[in-house]
């Protein structure tokens, strides 16, 4: 006879912004806690950015995004939380008592009273670079994430793409680089204004609508590229320019999976789980937070996904004690910090 599951009181599903500051709240709401990550390590989506700056956290200083991911897991493990890795949830069933049962594609059960999912956009692969061939170039100087920005130190870089991450990587590589240059689809880019703005005061050379079509090398690295211009319906002119590089970077965005948890029942749309105001899904005991959460008040920031997560803890405290308080005590008055307090050798009031 199997032995039966040790029981939760929340599991959260997720171990990005979202996943795990909801891991840190309900210690605060004293609640038995599991937060399970598909991957081999907490952080979630930041990790494709690691020396990106963060500057939109409220009272935190700029910070490098690596920096801010080992806050937040420190944190996060505040109160020592049960943490399972390198598990995709793919199943959910519903017992007769109403507690949940959680399964991971590789077989693993979870049972837990309720259940917090805070999978960002489901398992996250880059959009990789349709040219045939390119994947040759992946090993030395085609890039689809920037790791460390003095590696292109002196170097004529393209970049390609007009999303955030774009738009952030031509202003941090402006001033290492030897040239940067830009090729977006759109005449627009999807980046915040400002930083759209600093790239184009810049010296970046941004070039729209073009689309980068051809890459040309010797063995596996990149010595020139292509780029076309894009008429007004998106297809391809007849206006192509070929530019020498010694790195080309690729942001093409990602593309999310949420496996089989699309089968659940739950109310989706392609993106993202609705929500009511108290981050509650249409499944009784199944709370949302962070970019997978849908509501009319949602702020897509990493600000916005730690209040989407207290949000979700405290509805799934009161699920399952509607007489208990509302929200966590501040943490100056909160029990739960005093010792923790001695520790750190501040004296409680």
């Amino acid at each position: 006879m199997n032995e039966p599951l040790e029981l939760y009181d929340l599991t959260i599903v997720g171990g990005g912004p979202a996943g795990l500051y909801a891991a840190f709240y309900s210690g605060m709401r004293d609640m038995k806690t599991k937060l399970i990550e598909a991957k081999e390590e907490l952080g979630g989506k930041p990790r494709i950015y690691p020396e990106k700056m963060i500057w939109d956290v409220g009272g935190v200083t700029p910070i490098r995004c690596d920096r801010l991911i080992e806050q937040m897991i420190q944190q996060a493990l505040t109160f020592e939380p049960t943490v399972v890795l390198g598990q995709q949830i793919s199943g959910l069933e519903r017992q007769e008592d109403g507690t949940l049962i959680v399964t991971a594609e590789t077989g693993e059960r979870h049972h837990t009273r309720t259940l917090i999912l805070a999978i960002g956009y489901g398992v996250l692969k880059v959009a990789k670079l349709e040219i045939e061939g390119a994947d040759r170039y992946e090993v030395t100087n085609l890039h689809y994430t920037v790791q460390e920005l003095e590696g292109f130190r002196g170097k004529r870089v393209l970049i390609s793409g007009g999303g955030d991450s774009a738009v952030d990587w031509a202003n941090e590589l402006e001033s290492i680089a030897a040239h940067v240059t830009v090729v977006h689809r759109r005449d627009k880019f999807g980046g915040h204004e400002k930083n759209v703005r600093r790239m184009m005061e810049s010296s970046v050379d941004v070039r729209t609508p073009y689309a980068l079509t051809n890459l040309y090398g010797q063995g596996d690295r990149i010595e020139s590229v292509s780029i076309v211009q894009v008429n007004s319906e998106g297809g391809l002119t007849d206006k192509t320019e070929r530019l020498e590089v010694d790195a080309v970077i690729v942001n093409h965005g990602l593309r999310g999976d949420f496996g089989r948890i699309v089968d659940w029942g739950l109310d989706m749309g392609p993106w993202k789980i609705n929500v009511n105001e108290k981050l509650a899904s249409n499944l009784p005991g199944v709370f949302v937070a962070g970019d997978t959460a849908n509501h009319p008040s949602k702020l897509n920031l990493i600000a916005g996904a730690f209040t989407d997560a207290a949000l979700a803890v405290n509805s799934a405290k009161l699920y399952l004690e509607p007489e208990a308080p509302k929200v966590a005590y501040v943490s100056s008055h909160n029990d739960r910090f005093k010792e923790k307090n001695k520790a750190l050798g501040v004296a409680n009031p």
